[in-house]
Formats: C-alpha cells, sequence, structure tokens
C-alpha cells in the first residue's frame, strides 16, 4: 500500500534527504506577496569556531518555530542566515592549530595567516550548514552573510566614520582590560569575574629621611614597580605628619609622594594606599585628579618590561613570586594573609585579566545610551519576553562606560583610520589618497559588525534596498540571557543611531541549557552534550520538541535523556495514530471530507463523538495560537500533548472503533473524513515544532498535496463548536473512567460483566450513547434512569451530571466504601475551599475577564453538587 507507514517510527529514515528537497523547492524563501505581512527573523549568527553547541540549536529551533508558523500563516517570511567571524575566538583557533606544526602567526606574517583564517572559516561554516540542515531550520540562503562580507564591511566603515566625526569614536590612553594570552584588549563584559584564592601581602614603604615605614596591603605585589604616589586620608590623624613627605619604593628604591585623597579609606586596611595608575582603575583615577605619572610596567604578554629593574622579562606571576621573595628577605614583608576574591578572567582565553593602560579606540556611550533608554518610553521600544529581561537591559544601558573598540588582531575589520610620518591621522570609509599612509594595524570588536547585524545584512546603508525597505525593523530575536549585553543592547543603541528605528520588534529570552544535576555545560566539567549526538540517536523532530517544551521563556532547563525517550515515545504514538488512521482512510479525497465535515457541522451526519473531536479541536486551535503568538512554546506544547495523546489517540480513536466496527457505512464514510481532517490539523499545528516526520505524514494523507511547510495553519471554524457535545462526551468518558477505577479497586477486572445502574437528568443522552458504555464498561446488566432505586450494597461515584452504581454484593466492604467516600467528599470540600477563595478575592472578582469569573462560578457549582451527592451517599451507607 503507498501509503503504509512502518510499524515504527525510525527518525533516521524520516529525516534523510527531506532538507535537501526543502532546499530544492525553494519553500523556504519569502513568498513575495505583496499583500502579505512581512515577518522577519535574522538568526543569531554562530561564529566560526566549531560546531554548533546545545544553547544555539536552541535558539535555532525557537525561531525556527516561529517562522514556520508564521508562514503557514500566511505571512511574506524572511528568515536570514549567517555567521560571525569572532575575531579572538577565531584568531587563537587558527594559531593553536599551526601551532601543532610549529609555526607561529608571526611566521607567516598578516596576509598569509589571514589566508589561513579564511580557509578555516570555509571549512567550519560548512559544518555548521551541515548541522542546521540536520536541525531543519528553514533559512533563505540564498541571503546568507558572513559578518566580513564586503557589503557588511561596508557597513562598518561608514558607521565607524560618522560616529568618529560625531566625536563619539575617539582615539586615547586610558586603563582597559588586557588580555596577556591573546595580547589585546577587552571590553568590560568581556571579562568574567570568578572567585580564586588570593592572598594579602602587607608590605612596608620606608619615609625618605627617617626609619619611620608605613604599611600596605596588595593583592598584586607585583604592581608596585608602576607605583608613582602613597595616599592617606586628610582626615586620618595617624599620617598627617607625613603627607607631603615621600616614600622609597623597596628594591627599585624609586621615590614617590605622600598625598591625601579621598579614595583612602581610614576604616579599611592600614588606611594607607599604594597608587599604581596604569593598572589599576581607582588608581587611575586619583592619578588623574593628581596629575600623576603614569608607569607601565608591563609588555603585552603579561611579562615584566623595562620598568621592572631585575625582573624584566619575567612572566607577571613569576615576577610576584621572585618579588615577594626579595621582600621577605629584606624584612619589608610584615604577613600574608590568604583572601578568597574575585578576579576577573578573560572571557575568551580564559587567563587573568591584566588592568593596563593603553592606546585604544573608544566609543563614547553617553548618547547612545540616552537615545536607546528613551527609545524604551516610545511606541517603537523593544519589547522583551519575559518582560523583567527590560529591567536588566535599561539598567546596564544606565551604567555603561565607554566602550573599548580596538583589538590588537589580525582577523577582523581592520580599523579605517591611517597616519603618516607626519604624525597626522586621516579616517575615512576608504584610504587617503598619496603616499605614505599606512592603516592601523587593530582590527574592531567582533560584536562592533555584529551590533549593525539586523540592518547591514538587509543592504544597508543602501536604505533603497528592497530588503531593507520590506524586512526591517526585523519581527523577532531569540537569544539567551548571556548575550543581552553583548549584542542586543549594542543591536538596539546602533539601529536607532543609524537608522532611526528599533532593529526589532520582539526579543524572546531564554535561558541556559544545564545537565541533569542543574550544572552549567562546560568542557571543566565533561558534561557538555552535543547536539548531533542527540539527532543520530533520535532524530531532530525529538530534539526540538524538547527544546520547545523544556522550559518558559527566561527560564533555564536541564538536559535529560528520560526527556528524550519521552520525546520519542510521543512522536511514535503519532506514527502509529497516522498508521492507523491510513489504514482505514486510503482513498478518501479531499472533496469527501469536506462534504461529511459540512454535514457534520449541520448536525446532518455524524454522531456526538465526531461533534465533541471537532469541538476539542477548535478549543486546541485557539489555545495553541494564543500561546505561540506570546512565544509560550511550552505551554502550546503541552496543550498539544493532552489533545493528541488523551482526546485525541486515548479515546476518540477508540471511541470509533464503535463506528469502525459496524455495519453503517454511512457512518463509517464521516468518521473517515473526521479521522483525517483531525490528523492533517495535528500534523499543521505540530509541524513548526517537528517539521520532518510531520511532513513524512502528510504527504501520505490521500486528501492533501503540496509541502505542510507552505500549507495553511490551522484556524478556528465555528460552525464546529458544539458544545452540548463536548459536554456530553467528557460525561460519557467521566463515567467510563469512573468505572474503570471502580473496579481497579475491588480488583474485578474489564472481562468481567458486573451490573451498573446510572442515575441522570442527562438519561436521554446517556441511553443514546449507551453502546459506547457498554463496549467500554461491559455490563452484565445496564440501568439509566432519572431516577431509580439506590442499591443499598454498591460501589458509587459521582461525576458531573450523574450518579454512578455498581452493585458488587460479596466484593465490597461497606465500612471501605465510607472510607473511600469519606476521602473523595475531602477532594470535593478541598476543591470547594479553593474556588470560593478565588471568588471571595475582590481584585480577581474585578480585574479578571468575565468568562473567567463566569468558568471558577460553575466550577463551584459543580463541586457542590458533587459534594452534597457523596455527602448523601455516606449517609445512607452509615443508615443501612
Amino acid at each position: 500500500m503507498t501509503n503504509e507507514l512502518t510499524p515504527k517510527f525510525n527518525p533516521t529514515e524520516v529525516e534523510a534527504g527531506r532538507y535537501e528537497k526543502w532546499l530544492e523547492a525553494d519553500v523556504f524563501k519569502p513568498s513575495g506577496n505583496p499583500d502579505a505581512e512581512p515577518y522577519s527573523i535574522v538568526i543569531p549568527p554562530p561564529n566560526v569556531t566549531g560546531k554548533l553547541h546545545l544553547g544555539h540549536a536552541w535558539d535555532t529551533t525557537l525561531q525556527d518555530i516561529i517562522i514556520r508558523q508564521k508562514r503557514m500563516q500566511g505571512f511574506d517570511t524572511l528568515w536570514l542566515p549567517g555567521m560571525d567571524h569572532a575575531g579572538i575566538a577565531t584568531q587563537a583557533k587558527v594559531a593553536a592549530r599551526l601551532a601543532e606544526d610549529g609555526i607561529l602567526p608571526q611566521d607567516l606574517g598578516r596576509e598569509k595567516f589571514l589566508d589561513k583564517v579564511w580557509e578555516w572559516k570555509d571549512e567550519y561554516a560548512t559544518t555548521i550548514k551541515e548541522q542546521w540542515g540536520k536541525m531543519g531550520i528553514s533559512v533563505d540562503y540564498s541571503r546568507e552573510r558572513f559578518t566580513l562580507d564586503e557589503g557588511l564591511s561596508q557597513a562598518v566603515r561608514k558607521v565607524f566614520v560618522q560616529l568618529y566625526n560625531k566625536g563619539w569614536i575617539y582615539r586615547g590612553e586610558k586603563l582597559i582590560n588586557w588580555d596577556p594570552k591573546a595580547m589585546t584588549a577587552l571590553s568590560d563584559i568581556e571579562v568574567i569575574h570568578k572567585e580564586i584564592d588570593g592572598a594579602f601581602y602587607h608590605i612596608t614603604y620606608q619615609i625618605e629621611g627617617s626609619d619611620e615605614f608605613v604599611e600596605i596591603a596588595t593583592t598584586r605585589p607585583e604592581t608596585f614597580l608602576g607605583d608613582t604616589a602613597v595616599i592617606v586620608n586628610e582626615k586620618d590623624e595617624r599620617y598627617k605628619h607625613l603627607v607631603g613627605k615621600n616614600v622609597i619604593l623597596p628594591i627599585i628604591n624609586r621615590v614617590i609622594p605622600i598625598l591625601t585623597d579621598d579614595h583612602a579609606d581610614m576604616e579599611k586596611g592600614t588606611g594607607v594606599v599604594k597608587i599604581t595608575p596604569a593598572h589599576d582603575p581607582n588608581d587611575f583615577e586619583v592619578a588623574m585628579r593628581h596629575d600623576l605619572p603614569m608607569i607601565n610596567m608591563m609588555n603585552n604578554d603579561g611579562t615584566i618590561n623595562e620598568n621592572g629593574g631585575k625582573y624584566e622579562g619575567l612572566d607577571r606571576f613569576e615576577a610576584r613570586k621572585q618579588i615577594v621573595a626579595d621582600l621577605k628577605e629584606l624584612g619589608q614583608l610584615l604577613d600574608i594573609k590568604p583572601v578568597r576574591h574575585e578576579v576577573g578572567h578573560s572571557e575568551r582565553t580564559g587567563v587573568v585579566v591584566e588592568p593596563r593602560l593603553s592606546t585604544q579606540w573608544f566609543v563614547k556611550m553617553d548618547e547612545l545610551a540616552k537615545n536607546a533608554i528613551a527609545n524604551q518610553a516610545t511606541e517603537d521600544a523593544v519589547e522583551f519576553y519575559p518582560p523583567r529581561f527590560n529591567d536588566t537591559f535599561m539598567q546596564w544601558m544606565e551604567n555603561v562606560h565607554d566602550w573599548v573598540i580596538s583589538r590588537q588582531l589580525w582577523w577582523g575589520h581592520q580599523i579605517p583610520a591611517w597616519y603618516n610620518e607626519a604624525g597626522e591621522m586621516y579616517v575615512g570609509e576608504e584610504a587617503p589618497e598619496g603616499e605614505g599612509w599606512t592603516q592601523d594595524e587593530d582590527v574592531l570588536d567582533t560584536w562592533f559588525s555584529s551590533a549593525l547585524w539586523p540592518f547591514s545584512t538587509m543592504g544597508w546603508p543602501d536604505e533603497n534596498s528592497a530588503d531593507f525597505k520590506r524586512y526591517f525593523p526585523t519581527s523577532t530575536l531569540v537569544t539567551g540571557y548571556d548575550i543581552i549585553f553583548f549584542w542586543v543592547s549594542r543591536m538596539i543603541f546602533q539601529s536607532l543611531e543609524f537608522t532611526g528605528k528599533s532593529p526589532f520588534h520582539n526579543v524572546l529570552i531564554h535561558g541556559l541549557i544545564r545537565d541533569e544535576e542543574g550544572r552549567k555545560m562546560s568542557k571543566s566539567l565533561g558534561n557538555g552534550i552535543d547536539p548531533m549526538d542527540v539527532i543520530e540517536k533520535y532524530g531532530a523532530d525529538a530534539l526540538r520538541w524538547f527544546l520547545s517544551n523544556g522550559s518558559a521563556p527566561g527560564q533555564d532547563v536541564r538536559f535529560s535523556y528520560d526527556k528524550m525517550d519521552a520525546a520519542w515515545n510521543f512522536i511514535n504514538k503519532i506514527w502509529n495514530v497516522s498508521r492507523y488512521i491510513l489504514m482505514n482512510a486510503e482513498d478518501v479525497s479531499a472533496d469527501a471530507v469536506s462534504s461529511a465535515l459540512t454535514k457534520v457541522a449541520n448536525k446532518t451526519a455524524g454522531n456526538v463523538t465526531d461533534r465533541w473531536i471537532l469541538t476539542r479541536l477548535n478549543d486546541t486551535v485557539e489555545r495553541v495560537t494564543e500561546q505561540m503568538d506570546k512565544f509560550e512554546f511550552g505551554v502550546a506544547g503541552h496543550i498539544l500533548y493532552n489533545f493528541i495523546w488523551d482526546e485525541f489517540a486515548n479515546w476518540y480513536l477508540e471511541l470509533t472503533k464503535e463506528v469502525m466496527f459496524g455495519e453503517d457505512e454511512a457512518e463509517k464514510d464521516i468518521t473517515r473524513a473526521v479521522l483525517l481532517h483531525v490528523l492533517d490539523q495535528v500534523l499543521r499545528l505540530l509541524h513548526p515544532i517537528m517539521p520532518f516526520f510531520t511532513e513524512e505524514i502528510f504527504e501520505k494523507l490521500p486528501n492533501t498535496s503540496g509541502s505542510i511547510v507552505v500549507a495553511e495553519y490551522p484556524k478556528v471554524r465555528p460552525e464546529f463548536n458544539d458544545d452540548k457535545a463536548s459536554e456530553g462526551v467528557a460525561m460519557l468518558i467521566e463515567l467510563i473512567t469512573a468505572v474503570r477505577n471502580i473496579r481497579a479497586e475491588v480488583n474485578t477486572p474489564l472481562s468481567k460483566a458486573v451490573p451498573m445502574l446510572i442515575k441522570s437528568e442527562h438519561a436521554d443522552f446517556l441511553n443514546a450513547v449507551s453502546p459506547y458504555i457498554s463496549r467500554f464498561t461491559n455490563p452484565s446488566e445496564l440501568t439509566i434512569a432519572k431516577d431509580l432505586a439506590v442499591p443499598e450494597q454498591a460501589m458509587s461515584a459521582v461525576i458531573t451530571g450523574a450518579e454512578l452504581y455498581l452493585p458488587l454484593a460479596g466484593l465490597i466492604n461497606i465500612e471501605e466504601e465510607i472510607a473511600r467516600l469519606e476521602k473523595e467528599l475531602a477532594k470535593w470540600q478541598k476543591e470547594l475551599d479553593l474556588v470560593n477563595k478565588k471568588l471571595g478575592n475582590e481584585r480577581f472578582v474585578a480585574n479578571a475577564k468575565a468568562e473567567v469569573v463566569q468558568k471558577e462560578k460553575d466550577k463551584l457549582a459543580d463541586y457542590q453538587e458533587k459534594f452534597d451527592t457523596v455527602k448523601a451517599r455516606i449517609a445512607e451507607l452509615k443508615e443501612n
């Protein structure tokens, strides 16, 4: 049979070649429909340093869910892919590969080294695209960009020059964070502060011309080589007599002054502070106030320079050991006290960062930050999901410092500034005319170009670019909370400055993926998970289901193979449901389905279960769409799971067997049509989350054509709503469940027929569906009436709209039955208390939607009826 599915879901078979077919069919490109509303996303560009990690798989999964749904909803969608050159990380990786062959970058020179980096980029970009394919992400590769593309490079130069001409980019000597391994400057947010074990070294400085000493304490004794002053607080009576005198630095014997400054805290330590302006940010500020000299005592690689005297050439930490030993020998080391303190480390290389005076390029952040803050109070504000991350963004913008943008690297956008021998500097988008000009050797921080990503990828600075006019600002960005400062903030203030608009309307923030113990995944812990390994075992659809359902926006998620097993089992459940339907409805045409659904909607054909499942489908479509629009993918997934597994598979499919095993062919045709329609709609609802297997099944449905990628997303069809059918089948299901529970309690299997009595105001309906009751409960006798005599010895249950009795004389213990009913009574009392508390809350009643309040009132009436019925039954049993 052509439409037959394998008995067991095999992700490898289903996903093989599927992505290539989608690309060949060009289904991921924008529709080009001028009447359709545009919806655009730019992918958070992975850097070309290696393979994708789970965090990026999460980014791409959530964005693919969004763009696939919007595409199916008829939007003119663009998802633009690309990659980031990642200056420091990529250069370090390539240098490490060359080092394996004993080659240093300096041996090759700039141009040949960059050739090697471009080879690396091509290799790993290919790998990343292959991994994107395995993830199934629906990007438009005809628009793929790279941050070092000529078009993006042009945008970078234009932005640099314009900011420079406004005075917002400047070159100057300031204290910056220095990475001695990568030998480059870092911005504040590229420094990770970690707690490490250190020490306070208590050292004496002798007062010039006397035998008196002052005591200072430092965690970095090697920096005394760059001291240019000692300060005390002018109110400190202990040292007033020393102000204006000098101290002699130990070992190197340089004389420096004793000054007063409020930075010296009388209550902290000894009250005497050494000032090393070129290697400490607070000391730098003191030096600026007192016009002190600034002595850099360290080379680019972290070794001591010519200002270090006999320590010249030693690594900074080796120099520390030697200096401490020498101070101890001189008798000027008073004490060493262990301390646990935070020390800055390079986010890229992991080494301890060195605060260091250096000439660098900076962006003045005052006006850029002010504009970004003001924009959040306008209609063009960026909406953060969850909203609390707006506060994170605002707090950073309100406290931002000037941004050091120059990096001492070869891989990246070379700074568009040129110098000549006359000491002149030229800044421009192109090199100056004439001879004798040399371009600045530094490159720009990677985030400088990444900050332009949403609009530079759309053709800017050409504002007449079709993509820029059509798809900018982009609609939604999805990213982790760990790069709000690195990337999100910078995109916002650069976009506002150069386009006058926010770069995107929405920012969906997700958390971090942790291991099963809640630990952050890292190489040092060896607990990282390769998403490609997961896909090889479970398939991309299962991984995507896990990633979309793992947590709420902004929350971390724990990876678990148990959860992956559950995801695979869910897909296999749908697979088997689909096999059952295809085997029973392989020849049903689209016209037959349409005609049957019309009859069901008009109530001229079909039974109550058909109308029930279509009503439940409507409710599911409405709720899933609502949650997807709020980016609550976990909630949407939960709703889908419950509908598919419980209502559709476990109940409706089983209920249809009463028809499918019957003799009425007309009724069978209706049921087949409803089964196909619901399966079709389920696949469409699931497709954005799990694209591969939904396409596989969709193309085998006898009443569909084309790719599910561009199929219409489900909509609520009001003509299918039938509240009576919904309530009736809900009562039927509750009744069947109650019988099964009672049988289990008294160890009476379903194969053994037992008498059953049902007392209900809805006796007519229950009699109409009695074939279902008989099929699923196996009564020896079934009595359904509005009023009937209640047997004395019977197990009972109260459901919505009915009372159920199973006379099981000899199988029940009256006292145990009373005890069971008293537990049930307590349950209903608890439910009543909860609803009464909610309805007694004036704020809830006043602020909640009317339908929400009414729903709680309906619950109250239902619970009260059940409570009263159980209470009366307990009284009857006790009387007898």
